[in-house]
């Protein structure tokens, strides 16, 4: 089954950021409301309770979803700059014709459609929102021989892949076995990634490594090994950090998890939750995530 169910992210202007994802991503909001304090408080961010939030879901209305929360910018966060989340991949059926739609948007494009070597099956480009926020848009053009990859049913269609900034990517890779119930899928690949060399100002054909998590053929999660000068992400005190601050996720064997839990799980309702229990924990590097019984 697919199990990523969400991505967190935190923007200055709640009702601005609707606006684009809904006029520019086709995204619709699906529950709006204030953070209770108890969930807040469950993510290690009381300060964050009372926080007016959005919960957006895709045009093709697979139940897979944005929670835009809304929190004052942090001076000094610049993304890609830091462990942690650093960005959301979003499905479409065509990257070229993405890629003009955001020509005229308020998304700045920081990386045009370009293919990876050695993975002919994705074709991606990324842009980065008015938050520092950093989305991939991702055609797939084929199946990887022993992954299922999503296809998209509208022109801009669900979230499909988080990826996660690592200071020492195979303990992370280890922690998320250990902790998440993961398998890791492809690890140590070597490519050419222009938006990390533009963000830490180095040479653009230098390698950098990444890996994939899986759960059966499912694969939802990349880690990047981020490098030296990647620093702790600034936030304010108890409060989300900015930008992707959350990855969501559903498992199908909820008992199996054993935290370290922030606080202990409960039931909650709603788009994400469905009455389940949930539970949230911070990985080696202070990532938040939350799992949810599926």
């Amino acid at each position: 089954m697919q199990l990523l169910r969400a991505a967190t992210l935190t923007v200055a202007d709640l009702n601005r950021s609707v606006g684009n994802y809904s006029r520019y991503l086709d995204y619709t909001v699906v529950e709006r409301g204030d953070l209770p304090a108890d969930l807040a408080a469950s993510w290690g961010a009381p300060k964050s309770a009372g926080k007016a939030y959005a919960i957006m879901a895709p045009a093709s209305g697979a139940e897979i979803y944005l929670r835009l929360v809304e929190q004052p910018a942090v001076n000094g966060f610049k993304a890609l700059r830091s462990y942690g989340w650093n960005a959301i991949e979003i499905c479409v059926t065509d990257v070229i014709a993405a890629n003009s739609r955001m020509l005229d948007s308020p998304f700045e494009i920081i990386g045009p459609p370009r293919e990876i070597d050695g993975l002919p099956a994705i074709h991606p480009m990324q842009v980065k929102g008015p938050d520092e926020e950093i989305v991939y848009l991702t055609q797939i053009k084929s199946d990887l021989p022993a992954f299922d990859l999503p296809r998209a049913s509208t022109p801009i269609d669900k979230l499909f892949i988080l990826v996660l900034g690592c200071s020492d990517m195979k303990a992370s890779l280890t922690w998320m076995e250990k902790h998440v119930g993961l398998q890791t899928g492809r690890d140590n690949m070597e490519i050419v990634y222009t938006m990390l060399a533009k963000a830490y100002d180095t040479d653009p054909a230098e390698l950098h490594t990444i890996s994939t998590m899986i759960h059966g053929k499912d694969v939802f999660l990349e880690l990047d090994q981020y490098p030296d000068a990647a620093i702790d992400r600034p936030h304010h005190d108890s409060m989300l950090v900015p930008g992707c601050a959350i990855g969501t996720f559903w498992h199908p064997d909820f008992d199996s998890l054993t935290g370290p839990w922030i606080t202990p799980p409960v039931r909650r309702e709603g788009p994400v939750y469905k009455g389940k229990r949930v539970a949230t924990m911070k990985d080696l590097d202070g990532a938040l995530i939350e799992m949810v019984e599926a």
